[in-house]
């Protein structure tokens, strides 16, 4: 016999795993909807660096021709689907439905940095190295190649960087001075992945730490620099769902966050890979 009867409460509002929830790269990028089809082609048009002429000995002004460069994008379609019995959700702690809901689309909007990601890692202008630490300088050594290939110094300009990166940037008095930044990253919504990226916007440059680069915590980390016209990322937006259903026949509920698409780089010299040392805070 036992005098004592204690009882175990669970919490039924659920609380977030620490994960990305949304894309962060979308609007810092050229996109285009999708309507029908496989594949999107993205027009980049120039001169070429053609420069102006005088007339011929004939008197004629001489033509030329106009350098028109088409980039495809192969969409794919994309899905993340999870199932479970109703008497798990009937069983289990927190509403059950709606997590599912809410990691499907979590698991679809990584997948739209990730093909961001992985073209922009394929740019070939490379600064810094395994034995480069983060700084204003390195900064500045992106900025001076964009500047060189006759990129804009607009505001589409976008350093995407590693958590590193950034640490070592805010001990400089460029950044821990507000003087200096236009886009202060405590300001206004908490900086939290469900609200906004914790963003930086300095010298015109909206300054993005990402969870999700290669290298991440090693000596080689990945950063990139890149104007939203150098890259390119297609969906069929008006196909991307998120539907929730359940089955009667088999008894169980189910999530699925679909869409089909696909990105791709338009222009190389619009993008800059930076490799640095991130180790020491791993």
């Amino acid at each position: 016999m036992s005098d004592t009867a204690f009882q175990t409460q669970y919490r039924q509002e659920f609380i977030q795993a620490f994960e990305q929830h949304s894309s962060l790269l979308r609007e810092t990028v050229t996109t285009e909807v999708v309507i029908k089809g496989n594949l999107a082609v993205f027009l980049v048009a120039g001169s070429g660096d053609s420069d102006a002429v005088t007339r011929g000995v004939d008197g004629r002004i001489p033509a030329r021709a106009d350098d028109n460069q088409q980039n495809t994008a192969t969409l794919r379609e994309w899905h993340d689907l999870v199932r479970k019995t109703g008497f798990n959700v009937f069983a289990s702690q927190g509403n059950q439905r709606a997590i599912m809901q809410m990691t499907t689309m979590a698991v679809l909007n990584r997948k739209i940095d990730e093909l961001i990601i992985t073209e922009l890692a394929t740019g070939t202008v490379t600064i810094g190295s395994a034995a480069t630490l983060p700084s204003v300088s390195l900064f500045q050594n992106g900025r001076v190649k964009l500047s060189n290939a006759s990129v804009p110094w607009d505001s589409n300009i976008t350093l995407l960087c590693q958590p590193a990166f950034l640490a070592y940037l805010e001990q400089a008095p460029e950044f821990a001075n507000a003087n200096y930044v236009d886009v202060k990253p405590y300001a206004g919504n908490e900086p939290s992945w469900k609200d906004k990226p914790m963003a930086y916007r300095w010298r015109n440059c909206l300054i993005i730490e990402h969870p999700n680069l290669p290298g991440k915590g090693t000596s080689s980390e990945i950063s990139l620099m890149y104007h939203k016209s150098a890259i390119g990322h297609a969906a069929d937006t008006a196909g991307m769902e998120s539907p929730v259903g359940y089955d009667e026949e088999q008894a169980y509920s189910w999530a699925r966050a679909s869409c089909n698409m696909g990105s791709k780089v338009l222009q190389n010299t619009g993008i800059v890979k930076i490799t640095a040392d991130g180790s020491a805070y791993a």
